[in-house]
């Protein structure tokens, strides 16, 4: 995993969690954080972490999560420096917490994360231009080709024109107050 961020084993997290000795982050974006979370668990992207910091309640020790576990040990440098503090990191993330049947909230109307949309649209369209491509015209094969060009293009810039598009369908504007 990392040096920087001592790794814990869900239980171990859960138990320092309920003698109030730690404070649980969850580092995923908040598309990911609205649809599963470990219960109790505060939300700091680390998309903003430059720009506000943890922001923490207070002193107590801060153990990280994301789903796996993987974005959080990659990014341990950066976490310790923002906490201040020691860290710790929960092995396996949400997933190794959820598995061994801790708490976690689920909100089953929230949107699918971002990525996953993605990832969903972006294989539906290259599958539309091969079959289109095989069946109909071979020009249709241009269609899987963009997708490809614009899938590379995210991966080479951070700037994903798909998932800007995705943002403005109904299902991702937040509901009326």
């Amino acid at each position: 995993m990392t040096e920087i961020l001592h790794p814990l084993t869900p239980e171990e997290a859960a138990r320092r969690l309920a003698e109030g000795r730690a404070v649980l982050i969850d580092i995923r974006e908040p598309d990911e954080f609205a649809r599963r979370r470990a219960k109790g668990a505060l939300s700091r992207p680390l998309s903003t972490l430059d720009a506000r910091g943890l922001g923490l309640p207070d002193a107590r020790e801060v153990i990280f999560t994301c789903r796996s576990g993987m974005r959080t040990g990659a990014n341990g440098e950066r976490l310790v420096a923002a906490c201040g503090r020691p860290a710790y990191v929960v092995k396996g993330g949400l997933d190794a917490w959820d598995g061994v049947g801790l708490p976690v909230e689920i909100d089953d109307k929230a949107p699918l994360e971002m990525m996953r949309q993605v990832q969903i649209a972006a294989g539906l369209l290259v599958l539309a231009g091969v079959i289109l491509g095989l069946t109909v015209s071979p020009w249709f094969l241009g269609l899987a080709g963009f997708v490809g060009a614009g899938l590379t293009f995210a991966g080479a810039t951070g700037f994903c024109g798909m998932a800007r598009l995705l943002a403005l369908a109904p299902w991702n504007r937040p509901a009326a107050a």
